[in-house]
């Protein structure tokens, strides 16, 4: 009788099955996606469309209840998953159990030039999220870094495009794998925040194509981004939410992205353009008062009422509206409908022991002079500067998080050199508020004694220290690393210098820890013995900075951008192109980059420039000896070569070096930079060990954009192919004939 019943059971079972296939198919998981999306678009009226295009609250879309399609959740963070607001407001929801691990900064991401992290960066950011019930993480960001003053560079990769593509595709396949999309940003050359809604930036196709695109179209082609997220600014004056040639032309038509534009937040201006210019999804519009909360407001977007009633008029047909809600469908199918990935976990060993590792290697040491690092058998240890006290996982806008726990650096400091006596002076006085949207973490900071009196009290304790480690640099403070403002100015702000400069003068074992996610000037470099690049590296900065300063581990990370002097050594800046010019109306501001291709190194390079700290520049506690690279002599098209270094450990401490390959073409028909990069490894060597590091080149490591052929070309001709530790740092150069 029981097995009757559990046959009569499977056989029910099976039967519903069958009717679900027959009469839905668009809930059959054996049918195409295609196909089933094709059915429940059918199936779908003109307002549950119009309804899953646009927001519903701060942070998420409608689904379609009927059709059994669940709402939408995005949530901010490409360093972790921002705490739950309210569902009008931008002040926090007061849940509690919206904590998150803190990752480090994806400037720090990028200088540990291991694509092996940018994986595991993922797929831990990734659980976190599906914990929290996020479809969608709105990251990570590829801007390049054009101008050190940008105010959002921390949450971006850097200068070089390549290096940017190469890490950020594994970060997207590791999110995506676990369930979860990636929404990649800002879409495109949104490389300054000032005035961010207003400049429109004028730019050559070639600089285009071969600075501002590259990473976009490898997270598209590479690693199958399935959300892009359109930028704030303008580009042939249309906004590029809305922007023909950036999303129908080049992301749409030419990549054959599949995947679903969102609007940034605010960033769509004109129900027109939207509906034919590639806009999919729009999110937090300000349109009809929606921050004085009306009623329904959300009704009022431009995707929204305005355009079902364009189309009721018979201005529209639903041709435009179909596609967006198929790209929007499949995004489902491939989040909210698909039951297949994991549940997720939240602040979890793993993902500490994720952030920690990330920190460490990509912490740069950028000088160390006299061996002066690490720091061995020190009785007295003096820590000064407010960065080694304030909270950096708050603030610097849509980034902020709440984390469950972030160990400050000078707690970091005194745990691992317990056995010494660790003091602490202030120094200076930067930014007291330690809370953002509701948030607030953090020892005090309220401080009452003039800057004089910091400095005084600072340099007493330096006299009588083994060891000064100043910690400064920048904070996430409006006109600092923030988003919404660009800094004012390249030198380090509060007095920093002249802390500095009175420190020198008493103690000479001076280690300066600079935290930040943009260079600073440096006036003082060469009196400092020791600098350590610190940037903003999450839950875990402390214990990470602790264990590069005391040895425990050896630093490896390379600079992702060049570190100019100052800056009438970058072009954005030496050409007076930036901050732009604001037309006559004052309502639009014209941002031409003068300087075209010649980005960062490029531009130092051209010039005969010899910035403070190159791009991809980096030391380490021990040494490598570069052999001499072998390659063929002749490259033939439609081949591809392979160039060879033998690489030594020459040193007595195990460490990781990022050999680098660049190329120049030697006689160009076009002005080319005198290297760009095209390939790089990171190799772990022990003492006395040699490694062969091999690189495979495909041909089009030698190609430009052609402007006139509207294509990527190469010219037969020499090609000069240089392997070496940094950009100013090249080891081993052989000639190649391509043809």
């Amino acid at each position: 009788m029981k097995k009757q019943i559990i046959l009569a059971g499977i056989i029910s079972l099976f039967s519903y099955n069958q009717i679900i296939a027959q009469t839905l198919p668009y809930l059959d998981e054996t049918l195409p996606v295609e196909k089933r999306i094709d059915d429940a678009i059918s199936r779908m009226t003109l307002e549950e469309k119009i309804a899953v295009i646009h927001a519903q609250s701060k942070f998420s879309s409608p689904g379609i209840k009927r059709l059994g399609f669940r709402d939408f959740w995005t949530d901010d963070g490409p360093h972790g998953v921002r705490p739950d607001v309210l569902w009008d407001e931008w002040e926090q929801a007061g849940q509690t159990n919206d904590s998150c691990v803190a990752f480090p900064a994806l400037t720090c991401l990028a200088a540990t030039w291991n694509t092996d992290l940018a994986y595991i960066y993922g797929e831990n950011l990734a659980e976190e999220a599906l914990y929290r019930g996020k479809n969608m993480m709105l990251g990570p960001g590829v801007n390049i870094q054009r101008t050190p003053l940008n105010g959002r560079s921390f949450e971006y990769m850097g200068e070089d495009p390549y290096l940017a593509s190469q890490m950020v595709v594994p970060y997207i396949k590791a999110l995506q794998e676990k369930g979860v999309a990636a929404c990649v940003k800002h879409y495109a050359l949104n490389n300054d925040e000032e005035y961010r809604h207003q400049v429109n930036v004028i730019v050559s196709d070639r600089a285009l194509h071969e600075i501002y695109l590259p990473a976009f179209k490898a997270a598209v082609q590479q690693g199958g981004a399935w959300a892009i997220m359109g930028a704030y600014n303008l580009y042939k004056n249309q906004h590029n939410c809305h922007n023909d040639i950036m999303l129908n032309q080049i992301l749409k038509r030419d990549w054959q992205f599949d995947g679903v534009v969102v609007s940034d937040w605010g960033g769509c201006h004109n129900t027109e353009e939207a509906i034919v210019n590639g806009l999919d999804m729009e999110f937090g519009s300000w349109t009809d008062g929606l921050t004085m909360g009306k009623t329904n407001a959300y009704d009022s977007y431009f995707l929204a009422e305005p355009y079902k009633q364009l189309i009721k008029q018979g201005r529209f047909t639903t041709k435009e509206l179909d596609d967006k809600v198929r790209r929007v469908l499949r995004l489902f199918y491939r989040t909210t409908m698909n039951d297949k990935h994991e549940v997720g976990f939240l602040c979890s060993e793993k993902h500490y022991d994720a952030a920690l590792k990330i920190a460490t290697e990509g912490i740069v040491l950028l000088k160390n002079e006299g061996d002066i690092l690490p720091i061995r058998n020190a009785k007295r240890i003096l820590v000064v500067g407010e960065n080694a006290i304030k909270m950096m996982t708050v603030g610097g806008g849509s980034s902020s998080l709440k984390v469950q726990k972030e160990i400050l650096p000078l707690d970091g400091i005194r745990t691992r050199f317990s056995n010494a006596q660790v003091d602490y002076a202030r120094g200076y006085v930067g930014d007291t508020v330690q809370s953002y949207n509701g948030v607030t973490v953090g020892r005090s900071l309220v401080e009452n004694r003039t800057p004089k009196q910091l400095r005084t009290e600072a340099v007493q304790l330096a006299n009588n220290a083994d060891y000064v480690i100043v910690i400064g640099g920048l904070n996430k403070s409006d006109y600092q690393d923030c988003e919404g403002h660009d800094r004012k100015q390249y030198e380090l702000p509060y007095e920093q210098n002249e802390l500095i400069e009175a420190l020198i003068k008493v103690n000479k074992n001076i280690v300066y820890v600079n935290i930040s996610g943009n260079p600073v000037a440096m006036p003082w470099a060469k009196r400092v013995p020791a600098i350590v690049q610190g940037w903003f590296i999450g839950s875990e900065a402390g214990e990470a900075l602790a264990a590069v300063l005391s040895g425990d581990v050896n630093p490896s990370g390379k600079l992702p951008f060049t570190w100019y002097n100052n800056l009438n050594e970058c072009g954005a800046h030496a050409t007076g192109s930036y901050p732009g010019t604001w037309r006559d109306d004052n309502k639009i501001i014209d941002e031409e980059y003068k300087e075209d291709i010649f980005v960062g190194y490029r531009y130092t390079d051209k010039n005969g420039i010899k910035p403070l700290f190159s791009f991809g520049y980096g030391l380490s506690y021990t040494t490598f000896n570069y052999g001499k690279a072998t390659a063929p002599k002749h490259w033939n098209k439609g081949s591809n070569i392979t160039i060879e270094i033998p690489i030594t450990n020459t040193g007595k401490t195990a460490g990781a070096e990022t050999v680098q390959l660049y190329i120049q073409e030697q006689n160009p028909r076009v002005a080319r930079p005198i290297k760009e990069l095209k390939a790089f490894q990171k190799i772990l060597l022990q003492p006395g060990e040699t490694q062969l590091v091999r690189f495979t080149l495909t041909e089009d490591v030698l190609q430009y954009y052609d402007e006139t052929a509207h294509a990527w070309t190469a010219n037969d001709g020499k090609f000069r192919i240089m392997i070496g530790a940094s950009a100013a740092d090249i080891k081993s150069t052989i000639s190649v004939d391509y043809n």
